[in-house]
């Protein structure tokens, strides 16, 4: 029970010490991305397959790249799990949504053919199979990206805070948690819902890879400049201090 007790000052702790706008940017990028990923993008290319989502999943990790740096990859995870529980919550009131009787816009818009107000309903409400791959995937790589970013950053004897070793640890956990997580995606939903071919799954999977690398690339130096920020404000400080007593 104790531990629990702890658990639970741990993550309000960390919830009051961690700047709201950057808790806001995440929360509404995961719930986006997960809403986008129900959307796939035709691209002419039988090899080759995307879906929507790839739009935002960049702001995501750029922002747990920067709680990774500054609180440290536990912190990151349990911000990443509140992150899906609002998601989770956001997709059970849009499933209320789309299953209350009622037209939308574009019910009108194209000449009230009832197909279109069925088809929305379906997206808004989503479906089982996109909300759990989607949350999977998601949980899988942020536990990847968060440690894998904290353990690139331990190489770093000389400067640990310098941006070099900032990029280098973002790129890194970036690389390997984005491929994860399309991968995860596409084989849980995308292969047996889709129909979409492995080799389809994987080039994917890459493909979202290299265009989160191309957003870090652009981005690094916002969050690199987040992270200096914070260090100089002493952003955190009750959650650090905290940490630092349970530790010893």
């Amino acid at each position: 029970m104790k531990k629990i007790k702890k658990f639970f000052d741990e993550y309000r702790i960390l919830l009051r010490s961690t700047p709201s706008v950057v808790v806001c940017v995440f929360v509404l990028s995961v719930f986006v991305m997960n809403l986008l990923a129900n959307k796939s993008i035709n691209l002419n290319v039988d090899w080759l397959a995307l879906d929507c989502g790839i739009i935002v999943s960049w702001v995501a990790f750029l922002c747990m790249d920067v709680l990774t740096k500054h609180f440290g990859p536990k912190a990151a995870t349990m911000l990443s799990l509140f992150a899906i529980a609002v998601n989770l919550l956001g997709c059970l009131v849009m499933f209320v949504a789309g299953t209350i009787g009622g037209t939308w816009g574009a019910f009108y818009d194209f000449g009230e053919q009832p197909v279109i107000n069925d088809a929305l309903d379906a997206t808004i409400s989503g479906t089982w199979y996109v909300v759990m791959g989607s949350t999977v995937a998601f949980v899988a790589s942020a536990v990847i990206n968060n440690f894998a970013n904290w353990g690139v950053g331990r190489l770093f004897c000389k400067r640990p805070d310098g941006f070099g070793a900032y990029v280098c640890r973002t790129y890194v956990s970036t690389a390997v948690a984005q491929f994860a997580d399309n991968l995860i995606f596409a084989l849980i939903v995308s292969h047996f819902f889709f129909d979409w071919s492995i080799v389809q799954c994987l080039t994917c999977a890459a493909t979202g890879m290299v265009a989160e690398l191309l957003c870090e690339a652009i981005f690094s130096p916002l969050g690199f400049a987040v992270c200096r920020h914070w260090q100089r404000q002493n952003v955190g400080k009750q959650y650090l201090d905290y940490i630092s007593e349970v530790e010893k």
